[in-house]
């Protein structure tokens, strides 16, 4: 698969997160969160129940006050920038991070072809 884009840096705003379907699967399987002006990339899966979606509504997955991402379902929370699960049922394991590159225009690419694993896919 290669090469997928996401989005562009400038349309996500300082600890701000959006998920995409880059299997066109129907439901959102990875994830990216900016904060200042890095962004990071994780899998859309809890490790407490591997394929459980983290938001409870499209691109809800950071706190109200954008510091940390939140499992829904479990109460979890992960520090944006390790994925590392601090609190929770799922304490001490982290969530499954998807390399990113970007261009030179600012696109925001996730590098699918490094991934040794997809959580909630069988292939």
């Amino acid at each position: 698969m290669g090469l997928m884009f996401l989005c562009y840096l400038d349309d996500l705003s300082d600890r701000e997160a959006r998920g995409f379907d880059p299997w066109q699967e129907g439901r959102d399987s990875v994830f990216v969160v900016r904060k200042g002006d890095s962004v990071y990339g994780y899998f859309d899966s809890c490790p407490h129940l591997e394929g459980m979606p983290l938001p409870w509504r499209k691109d809800a997955y950071l706190d109200a006050a954008g510091q940390e991402i939140v499992c829904a379902a479990h109460g979890a929370r992960f520090n944006i920038v390790s994925g590392a699960c601090f609190i929770g049922p799922c304490k001490g394991q982290s969530l499954t991070p998807v390399p990113l590159t970007f261009s030179e225009d600012g696109r925001i690419l996730a590098r699918l072809e490094e991934l040794t694993i997809t959580p909630g896919r069988a292939d």
